[in-house]
């Protein structure tokens, strides 16, 4: 171990996957005294499996990657607190219970809640999100004997949430106010196979529909959705899942510097001394180029903590996320995308190569520079990449003819490559002859 300078007293607030990274990584560095509080759950767990509990394929106690004489043995204090404010200039954390818990380092990685927008009916009975543990609790309980539910929202928790339901043999109505599934994130051909294979699989899929407010029946408990036309849809459960957003509200009194998220500069610090802010919780002041200020990612979340643990160990490092990377999964379409694949690209800065299979729903499209020929990014559904492929042809600025030789390496699924190879290797010579370089 790396310790430098005395022995510290860091206190991280959340127990997700920022702050629990964070915490095992000072602790592979440092002897500095570590406590975890969370008033969420015991023990950390994988917030992405919350679904797969839900449809039965495992227990909750599953989705804990640690044994519980984990965190004993790496002398890392677990604290199941709710803190209510914090008190920089004199290093003191205020609980729920009024008590008081003092610290030298503290980082929030307190991540996200759902947003909710001012619905009439958004408080009533059987109306939620779901991000939490507890929003999982209140899932399981609303939804036992229900025949319908409405979901609000297109992103990626609306559609876990209509999956979700559906296996239990639900009724889903899936209100979305776009014309297609996501299409803020997906290009047309995309948006509009991932749209069908949700209606494929079952799903009353709403487009172009909005909620105008919710309905209760005598005991305050959600019983119809009216949308911005005036369509009653009858339900006993609604889920609202447009988007998140930072949760800091318990920060307000804190002189902490706030907009969206918590302000950090490059090395995740706030303004004030020897406090921090890591995962979703975040607002990068200089996010990296073509990077946003807030990434509610579980990746990047990760990729924080394990940033600051070496700030926080002696080695003063910037967070420099590198090339975007994410993926999702909608029934069971696999998505994934690296880099820049734009929906709307300008014709002078990005143009696109695009692969579709004939029956299966498995898609390709490759983004590159028209003039340069420099590799942008990619985009797949039902087709899984190697991560460490593109992450270095993007690092590495590798052009089009690099990408389209070694296709190969890039494919999870050995299988796959060499069905397909020449059909792309021929979409991108029918490509070049229509270039002007």
């Amino acid at each position: 171990m790396n310790n430098t300078g005395s022995k510290k007293s860091i206190v991280i607030i959340g127990n997700g996957i920022s702050g629990t990274t964070l915490a095992r990584h000072i602790r592979k560095n440092s002897t500095h005294a570590i406590t975890i509080i969370s008033d969420e759950t015991p023990y950390f767990f994988s917030r992405t499996a919350l679904m797969y509990v839900y449809m039965g394929y495992l227990p909750f106690s599953d989705t804990e990657p640690y044994e519980p004489q984990f965190w004993k043995d790496n002398s890392i204090t677990l604290l199941q607190q709710r803190v209510t404010r914090i008190l920089p200039e004199k290093k003191l954390l205020k609980f729920d219970d009024s008590r008081l818990y003092s610290y030298d380092t503290l980082v929030i990685a307190t991540g996200s809640i759902p947003n909710f927008l001012g619905w009439p009916g958004q408080n009533l009975k059987a109306v939620q999100g779901l991000y939490h543990k507890q929003d999982l609790d209140q899932l399981e309980a609303w939804t036992a004997s229900i025949q319908n539910a409405v979901i609000v929202g297109g992103g990626l928790i609306g559609i876990e949430l209509a999956e979700m339901l559906h296996s239990r043999g639900k009724k889903v109505h899936f209100l979305i106010r776009e014309s297609h599934f996501w299409n803020t994130v997906l290009p047309q051909e995309e948006a509009e196979l991932v749209t069908q294979h949700i209606i494929a699989n079952g799903i009353d899929l709403h487009l172009n529909t909005e909620l105008k407010s919710i309905t209760s029946d005598e005991e305050g408990r959600a019983n119809g959705v009216y949308t911005k036309e005036g369509t009653l849809i009858p339900c006993q459960w609604v889920g609202l899942s447009v988007g998140v957003s930072p949760n800091i509200a318990f920060l307000d009194q804190s002189d902490l510097q706030l907009n969206k998220g918590i302000l950090v500069n490059r090395y995740l610090e706030t303004n004030q001394k020897g406090i921090y802010a890591i995962g979703d919780c975040a607002e990068q002041t200089e996010p990296q180029q073509g990077r946003a200020a807030i990434e509610a990612v579980w990746y990047t979340g990760r990729m924080m903590g394990e940033t600051l643990a070496q700030t926080l160990t002696g080695k003063k490092t910037p967070y420099t996320p590198g090339p975007w990377f994410n993926s999702a999964k909608f029934f069971n379409i696999e998505y994934q995308i690296y880099g820049k694949v734009s929906v709307a690209p300008d014709s002078q800065e990005e143009r696109q190569l695009l692969w579709k299979h004939k029956f299966k729903n498995r898609t390709i499209r490759i983004s590159y520079h028209p003039t340069t020929l420099r590799f942008l990014g990619c985009m797949s559904l039902g087709v899984r990449f190697r991560h460490a492929y593109f992450d270095a042809a993007l690092r590495n600025h590798k052009n089009m003819e690099y990408i389209l030789s070694t296709l190969e390496e890039s494919f999870f699924d050995p299988e796959f490559y060499p069905n397909y190879k020449k059909e792309i290797q021929m979409l991108w010579e029918l490509e070049k002859s229509n270039l002007i370089l």
